[in-house]
């Protein structure tokens, strides 16, 4: 008999215990999950199982409404800014309080909880004073990518459910669920580096061939001049510019089904639309990030593999070509340190275009 858990591909165990948790759940729950995981697709399915008569049947009206999004008692939590702040748990707290409208329970869902120990003011023990303290009939949804020892306190209060990450053959199952054909669900699976939202924005993105020619050509047409490199990495960053186009036309179908659902229930319009809005920037910057960190990554294996073939060439190789493999290996060893560089300068928020520029003139040196 299917229900709402079939959707989780690939976390077998995670399904039968929320399939358990929602018939007896407590008062609060923790999914844990590398990023892009299905932890997203579980807290809406296991939401719509505890608002469920018959525990996730995914086909009554409370089911539809919850994964639909429009369920007034499903609360999900926005933050103003990078982290938590001590307010914007405040304020999940007061919205805690409130009885739900309907017969279930208040449900509400705060992501990324990990970001409450970061920042000037870690804002962790405003969330856990709620959870000490929950209304009978709310029930907290927390999700967080990693967890550490400093959340000890908040996760003693939680029931957690941990997610592994994705296959190359789990996302491509889910894509080929999703409608898409074979061959396109196999490419957008290997390029999204187990990441499920990601997979589903390659997946509809006719550029994606395109760009991994591009990043795997970078190292024949890097030429060792500045004009050259210059021109590349402003090739590769429209290139990115490009990729975007189907994640925004994700969002704004998703905002369109938004505004009609809800006016389908009688409301104006959709009523948190401003957070959601800020939601879909938040995840446009981090799939600009993730594009670049995939585009590292192919370039990363391009260069492994001429160092190898390289190797594999000074083994029964003259005095001359022995000098030239060797030169390779040596380049290809310097290169891969530059791209572990710059990868991790991707965390400091550089701006993407001088990142890219440098690392082009960074790599025609060698």
């Amino acid at each position: 008999m299917s229900d709402v858990f079939d959707t989780l591909v690939g976390q077998t165990r995670a399904g039968a215990e929320l399939r358990q948790h929602a018939r007896n759940p407590v008062h609060a729950y923790l999914f844990s999950g590398p990023r892009g995981s299905n932890v997203g697709d579980a807290v809406v399915a296991f939401a719509a199982a505890l608002q469920c008569p018959e525990w996730g049947c995914g086909s009554c009206e409370s089911c539809r409404r919850v994964l639909a999004g429009v369920d007034a008692d499903v609360y999900v939590a926005e933050r103003a800014g990078v982290s938590w702040r001590v307010d914007d748990l405040r304020d999940v707290d007061r919205v805690s309080r409130r009885r739900p409208l309907g017969a279930g329970y208040h449900i509400v869902i705060v992501n990324d909880i990990e970001l409450t120990v970061t920042g000037a003011a870690p804002s962790a023990p405003a969330l856990l004073k709620s959870l000490e303290e929950p209304p009978t009939r709310t029930i907290f949804l927390l999700t967080a990518e990693d967890v550490p020892e400093s959340l000890d306190t908040i996760v003693s209060r939680c029931v957690q459910i941990s997610f592994q990450a994705m296959s190359d053959a789990d996302l491509e199952e889910v894509l080929r669920r999703d409608g898409a054909a074979p061959e396109a669900a196999a490419t957008a699976a290997r390029s999204a580096g187990g990441n499920l939202a990601r997979a589903r924005v390659l997946v509809r993105d006719p550029g994606l061939g395109r760009r991994l020619e591009i990043w795997r050509s970078v190292p024949d047409r890097l030429k060792g001049t500045a004009s050259g490199a210059t021109q590349l990495a402003t090739e590769i960053s429209s290139a990115i510019d490009a990729a975007m186009a189907p994640l925004e036309a994700l969002h704004g179908d998703d905002l369109a089904r938004r505004t009609r659902e809800a006016k389908d229930v009688g409301l104006r319009s959709v009523s948190n639309r401003k957070e959601i809005e800020a939601q879909f920037k938040r995840e446009e910057r981090r799939f600009r990030l993730e594009e670049v960190r995939f585009g590292l990554s192919v370039l990363s294996s391009v260069y492994r593999d001429r160092m190898l073939d390289a190797l594999v060439e000074t083994a029964d190789a003259s005095d001359a070509t022995d000098s030239r493999a060797t030169y390779r290996v040596s380049s290809s060893i310097q290169a891969l340190d530059i791209l572990v560089e710059t990868n991790e300068r991707l965390s400091t928020n550089i701006d993407e275009s001088l990142l890219l520029a440098d690392l082009m003139l960074s790599l025609a040196r060698l």
